[in-house]
């Protein structure tokens, strides 16, 4: 790709939910999920949430917490005091900490390589007016140039406002701006809506064979492709 600037998405891309920290949290009220059965269900309740008709009705925050309810239903646990108890304690702690804190091996080996390539790095996330605070903690803020949460700027994607904004900030051109993400209605069609060069799904679980737009598994895969 003749490209020289990469949008990425912060949540499901750069960093996850600490399954960990929601199992602990789950089992204080009597509720028994392991990590590894959420990690497991997380792909299948996010192709739930990006359907065009919910996106349309809801915001970043509501959809976080029915994310929740949804991966608790793909793993086999109904809805209940007990669980509303602990997405309860969870929601506060994501207010001040943010929950996305989970970053995987491969995140750090794909942001250097996306340096090699000499592209410009920009955070394009949904978040919380956390985000700063989040990556200061995980120690990724430093490996980007401009990082934006849609909290600060008052506009969360879909809407191109968010990407024009971070084109604004980073002084990067539209025609050689890839943005990757890993919800297609969210990412891909405001990449589009904004006119991008592109926007990439990532999609890890392969469930996506039948969108219109290009699909990575990992970030190393991005990385070829991006090589190319």
């Amino acid at each position: 790709m003749a490209i020289d600037t990469l949008f990425l998405d912060a949540g499901g891309v750069l960093c996850h939910p600490n399954w960990s920290r929601v199992s602990a949290a789950l089992a204080e009220q009597g509720v028994d999920v392991t990590p590894e059965a959420m990690r497991r269900a997380e792909p299948y309740a996010k192709k739930d949430i990006d359907e065009a008709v919910i996106v349309g009705g809801t915001t970043d925050a509501s959809r976080g917490w029915l994310y929740f309810d949804k991966v608790l239903e793909h793993a086999g646990i109904p809805p209940s005091e007990a669980t509303r108890a602990a997405l309860s304690v969870l929601h506060a702690y994501h207010r001040t900490e943010n929950l996305w804190e989970w970053v995987p091996d491969d995140v750090r080996p794909a942001l250097a390589a996306f340096r090699q390539l000499g592209l410009t790095l920009v955070v394009v996330s949904n978040a919380n007016g956390r985000l700063r605070y989040l990556f200061d903690r995980l120690e990724l803020t430093g490996a980007f140039d401009v990082m934006l949460d849609s909290h600060d700027w008052g506009v969360e994607k879909p809407d191109p406002r968010l990407f024009h904004i971070a084109l604004e900030q980073s002084g990067a051109e539209p025609s050689r701006t890839v943005h990757v993400g890993d919800l297609f209605h969210i990412d891909v069609a405001g990449a589009r809506a904004a006119g991008l060069h592109e926007g990439v799904l990532l999609d890890a679980a392969g469930l996506y064979e039948h969108v219109d737009c290009r699909r990575v598994a990992t970030l190393a895969e991005l990385t070829a492709l991006l090589a190319d």
